[in-house]
């Protein structure tokens, strides 16, 4: 079908388009994976990929052209303007123009950004909201009770996600995800022009002021932190070497642990919100987009490890052959990363329904009775017993998981 042909089908359908000539359907777009349900596309639109899913009430390229490229727009989603590929919006979620968002991105409901941000590799709880001017790649932020209550980045903050050991081993967490999709944590506020430099973990409640540079975890909660530039100066710098590779590893594994609970939550307890052939398969983005995250953290993560074989030898050149605690570090990583990554492999396929409490599937199924499969309601209607219960389960997938790796 070619291009006109799917424009005028679209309209047929009841998709607004205010100047067919100037929007470019792609030959591989299915027109019945978009909705003619309230959906409008404005002048500049390119919409591309065989998994595209535009879903009703989602408007694209209001503020100034936009392109999405297999990308999963839920129900009232609105891209003003920019590039979006390879990426999920679960609903209601607003995104300014001048936005490039890469694969592996997932924002769940009602998360939103202003301008100019850049997300890849990035999953976003429900509420969470960026500010303008921010590049915030190969991270995960949890917290908030509401649109009124919610985790916040403001302008011009950057997640440093890039050593100069030329690795990407730096995935940072703020909140966790066995608390944060329960929808009752204390939100996360990251100052504007500010940064932090990943893997770094940062509890709920947690607050930089602005201007500030993180470059420590703060896992106690409700802290204020708070820290200017630091002061200049130059010292001797090994190339190739890693001082602490133990932490990063485990930061990386607490990662991919916690991808791996989400993935449970996703087919456990989101799949009993799906009703129609649109809300399946939003909820088929979602997973498929969660696993190519774990994929990506897995492959960053084997990078890592391979480039300690010549942190080590530079490590054991310095010593004139004499094993040094931290060359034992590097030897247990470096022995152990097979059997790791096989693990990995093996619990991200893993069914763990089976090890869902029926007490807290019952408050679910409940909510669902009372609200409908509203999710946002839903799980803001658990009490704190129930939501206490679904989150000890996740917890426990990550602990056994981390159990196993130690």
């Amino acid at each position: 079908m070619e291009n006109k042909e799917k424009i005028i089908t679209l309209m047929e359908k009841g998709v607004k388009i205010f100047n067919p000539d100037s929007v470019l359907i792609g030959k591989e777009v299915d027109p019945d994976r978009i909705s003619g349900e309230n959906v409008m596309i404005y002048p500049g639109t390119r919409i591309l990929g065989e998994k595209t899913l535009i879903m009703s009430g989602a408007r694209l390229g209001f503020e100034a052209p936009v392109t999405i490229d297999n990308v999963y727009v839920g129900p009232d989603v609105d891209l003003k303007g920019g590039f979006f590929e390879k990426a999920v919006f679960a609903g209601k979620n607003s995104f300014g123009s001048g936005g490039h968002v890469r694969k592996g991105t997932i924002l769940e409901e009602e998360a939103c950004a202003a301008h100019t941000v850049g997300l890849k590799q990035t999953i976003l709880f429900p509420f969470v909201t960026l500010g303008s001017l921010i590049n915030f790649c190969d991270c995960l932020m949890a917290g908030g009770t509401s649109r009124k209550d919610h985790s916040e980045v403001g302008s011009s903050f950057i997640h440093f996600n890039y050593t100069p050991n030329q690795d990407k081993a730096t995935p940072s967490i703020f909140g966790n995800v066995s608390q944060g999709v329960m929808l009752k944590s204390k939100p996360v506020f990251l100052g504007g022009q500010g940064g932090i430099v990943g893997p770094c973990r940062l509890a709920f409640g947690s607050v930089t002021a602005a201007g500030t540079l993180c470059r420590r975890d703060e896992l106690r909660q409700n802290r204020l932190i708070f820290g200017g530039a630091l002061k200049q100066g130059s010292i001797s710098r090994s190339e190739g070497s890693y001082t602490n590779p133990g932490t990063i590893f485990e930061k990386n594994c607490l990662y991919i642990a916690g991808l791996i609970a989400l993935k449970n939550w996703y087919k456990n307890i989101r799949s009993l919100f799906t009703c129609d052939f649109f809300s399946k398969e939003l909820l088929k983005g979602m997973n498929l987009t969660l696993q190519q995250g774990i994929d990506e953290r897995i492959k960053r993560l084997e990078a890592f490890c391979r480039k300690l074989e010549k942190s080590r030898n530079l490590l054991l050149s310095k010593s004139d052959g004499k094993e040094t605690s931290l060359i034992i570090i590097h030897d247990e990583i470096i022995n152990r990363w097979d059997e790791v990554k096989k693990h990995f492999i093996l619990e991200s396929e893993a069914d763990r329904s089976k090890s869902v409490s029926e007490e807290f599937l019952a408050a679910v199924d409940h909510g669902i009775k009372e609200n409908g499969k509203d999710y946002i309601k839903v799980i803001q209607s658990l009490d704190t017993g129930n939501a206490g219960m679904g989150s000890a389960w996740l917890k426990s997938i990550e602990k056994a998981i981390m159990n196993r790796i130690k």
